[in-house]
C-alpha cells in the first residue's frame, strides 16, 4: 500500500487510493447516531395498546418505550424553557412522562400520525397549559415583582393553531355524520373552509363572516345559524379534550 504523505503536519490520503477513502466513509456511516424514538418505539406502543396482559404491558413499556418517552420529555422541556414550575426538572419530566403513559391508549396508528409527532404535541401542550396556569397563579398571589427574573409565559399561539388544525380535521371527518341534508353539509364545509383560510381573513366580525358564508353557499342566514350552533356544541367538547390530553380523537359519532 502506498505510504501516507505528510502535509503541514497532517496525514494526507493519496488521491489515487480510493479504497482508503471508501473505508473511512463506511466507518463514519456506521457511527451515525441511532434515532431514539423511531418506528421500533411506535411498534412497541401499538403492541402495548393491543394487549390486556398487565405483565406484558409492563415489560413492553420498561424495555422498549420508557427511554424514548423520557428523552422526548427531556428535549421538549429543555427546548421551550418552561419557567413556572415549582418542582425540580426531574420531577417535572416524570410528571409529563406519566401523563404520556396515561394517554398512550388514545394513540391510533391507523389515523396516519407518527407516534413521535403525536406524543410530542401531547407533551408540549400539557407543559404549556400547566406552565401558563402557574404563571397566572404567580401573578395573582405574589404580584409582578416576583416575575422579574423569569421569562414571559409560553405563547399559546402555536397551541391554538394546533388545536384549530386538529379541529378542522375532526369536522372534515365527521361532517357527513353531523349533518344529514345537502344544505347543512354545504354550509358546514363552507365554515371549515373559512377556518382553513383564517390567516387571510381581515374582518372576523360575525356579520361579515355570515356574508361570506352566504356568498359561498347561497343559503339563508337562519340555516347557517343552525349549522353554527351544532359546531359550537362540538367545539366546547373538543376544547376540553384538547386541554386534557393535548390532542383530539377523530372517531366518528364521538359525541352522539
Amino acid at each position: 500500500m502506498e505510504s501516507l504523505k505528510m502535509r503541514q503536519g497532517r496525514i494526507v490520503v493519496p488521491k489515487k487510493n480510493n479504497k482508503i477513502k471508501k473505508e473511512i466513509k463506511e466507518v463514519v456511516k456506521k457511527k451515525k447516531r441511532k434515532v431514539y424514538f423511531g418506528m421500533e418505539v411506535q411498534d412497541a406502543i401499538v403492541r402495548y395498546n393491543d394487549t390486556d396482559n398487565i405483565a406484558l404491558k409492563n415489560k413492553i413499556y420498561s424495555e422498549e418505550i420508557h427511554a424514548a418517552f423520557d428523552k422526548l420529555c427531556e428535549n421538549i422541556i429543555n427546548t421551550f424553557k418552561f419557567e413556572y414550575f415549582d418542582d425540580v426538572f426531574v420531577d417535572v419530566k416524570t410528571e409529563v412522562v406519566s401523563f404520556l403513559v396515561l394517554n398512550m391508549h388514545k394513540y391510533d396508528h391507523t389515523k396516519g400520525s407518527k407516534a413521535f409527532s403525536y406524543f410530542s404535541v401531547v407533551a408540549k401542550n400539557y407543559l404549556i397549559l400547566h406552565n401558563n396556569a402557574n404563571y397566572k397563579r404567580y401573578k395573582t398571589h405574589t404580584g409582578t415583582d416576583s416575575l422579574v427574573n423569569r421569562g414571559a409565559p409560553v405563547k399559546r399561539t402555536e397551541y391554538f393553531n394546533e388545536f384549530t388544525d386538529l379541529m378542522i380535521e375532526y369536522f372534515e371527518d365527521n361532517i357527513n355524520t353531523m349533518f344529514k341534508t345537502k344544505r347543512d353539509i354545504d354550509v358546514a364545509y363552507a365554515i371549515v373552509e373559512l377556518m382553513k383560510q383564517r390567516e387571510d381573513i381581515e374582518n372576523f366580525n360575525k356579520k361579515a363572516l355570515y356574508v361570506l358564508i352566504r356568498e359561498m353557499t347561497n343559503i339563508d342566514t337562519s340555516y347557517i345559524t343552525k349549522v353554527v350552533n351544532v359546531f359550537k356544541r362540538h367545539y366546547k367538547k373538543l376544547v376540553n379534550e384538547f386541554d386534557s390530553s393535548g390532542t383530539i380523537s377523530k372517531n366518528k359519532n364521538k359525541f352522539f
